[in-house]
């Protein structure tokens, strides 16, 4: 690909996936566990996802303070100074304008891929077709591609892209951003053929973007400048602490991408998921008897069905008598619940008394 060593990929992991408690909690969120049963957490299925795109050195990886030595663990081959910390949670515009600046610093004509970190893709061939046609499209023009997913249900639980064009797998003008629809309104979107789901993946320069954001979150921009300054020095930590957290608290969504007038997206169907519940999650680990899905070392299910098991650290587990139930184990704490209740979950989760 034309100017691919420039190309640098961001990978935002600093959430806490808490409707997948007790698995994914705030010490051990679910992009640095093994959710599928693969051998790998999602961080690391995230970089291989990339490595067609760009190598290792130009990889980024934005996380909290209290991850970082996670992320070493994870990746060793990647370089220290590629592990951002955020010294307290701002919301995605924060996270990537800090990082975008700091690619700034080090390449001006830098090309980059934005990324969460927790979901999935199966189509990876795809996904790398689709990557680099966008990083293509951002090496020679000021604009801001975003990527949509292919919908293939009336989903409520994702914000949409309205495009101006049907056409897939290639890059067309948005028309506008879309919140989560009721599910007459996802039906309408599924319908309609123009609209898809926003995977929060974006894709642009590092010129555009920091002009973007100069243009629409000028507060941000400013502190990002002030962090700048002390780049590469022993001031930098200190400089951090103590503008970034007097930054916006505030999407990119609403920071840059709902006000620019040069957004573009190119979709196609990507097999993604966000894996934002156990149900997601769910319907990507292994299907066994009668409809059940486990990850887990020796667990027998008698007379149960449709049911999530993930209980990797439980020396044995019996389940009986259960249907399309989530049963999960981690850390000492365990839920039972009926999948129809999962979106209750991280209400459950934040209600459980600590140990």
């Amino acid at each position: 690909m034309k100017g691919c060593e420039h190309t640098n990929i961001v990978i935002m992991a600093g959430g806490i996936g808490s409707r997948l408690w007790p698995v994914s909690t705030p010490e051990m969120p679910k992009q640095f566990i093994d959710l599928l049963g693969v051998g790998k957490s999602l961080l690391q299925l995230t970089v291989e996802r990339f490595r067609s795109v760009a190598g290792i050195a130009g990889m980024w990886v934005v996380t909290s303070e209290n991850y970082v030595d996670i992320v070493r663990k994870q990746l060793p081959e990647m370089p220290a100074d590629h592990i951002l910390a955020e010294p307290v949670p701002r919301n995605t515009a924060p996270c990537i304008a800090y990082a975008c600046w700091r690619i700034m610093r080090e390449d001006p004509e830098a090309n980059i891929v934005v990324t969460p970190s927790d979901a999935i893709v199966l189509k990876t061939e795809l996904f790398s077709e689709i990557i680099s046609k966008a990083l293509e499209f951002t090496a020679s023009t000021s604009s801001i591609v975003t990527v949509g997913i292919h919908p293939d249900r009336p989903e409520t639980g994702y914000g949409y892209i309205c495009s101006s064009s049907k056409e897939e797998c290639n890059v067309v003008k948005v028309n506008e951003f879309r919140e989560k629809p009721d599910r007459e309104t996802a039906e309408r979107y599924l319908a309609a053929g123009n609209y898809f789901w926003n995977a929060g993946i974006f894709v642009w320069s590092v010129s555009t973007i920091v002009d973007q954001m100069r243009r629409h979150a000028p507060q941000i921009a400013g502190m990002m400048d002030k962090i700048a300054r002390t780049f590469g020095t022993e001031e930098e930590k200190a400089a951090l602490a103590e503008f970034f957290p007097q930054c916006d608290k505030i999407s990119i969504d609403y920071a840059v991408m709902e006000k620019s007038d040069s957004i573009y997206v190119i979709s196609a169907d990507l097999g993604w998921s966000d894996l934002g519940s156990w149900t997601s999650a769910g319907s990507h680990i292994a299907e066994g008897t009668d409809g059940n899905r486990v990850v887990g070392n020796d667990v027998r299910l008698i007379d149960s069905e449709g049911c999530i098991v993930h209980v990797e650290e439980c020396r044995k587990v019996v389940v009986k008598g259960l249907k399309d139930y989530v049963v999960a184990c981690r850390g000492g704490n365990l839920l039972v619940c009926p999948a129809a209740d999962e979106q209750k979950i991280k209400d459950y989760a934040a209600d459980a008394p600590s140990r």
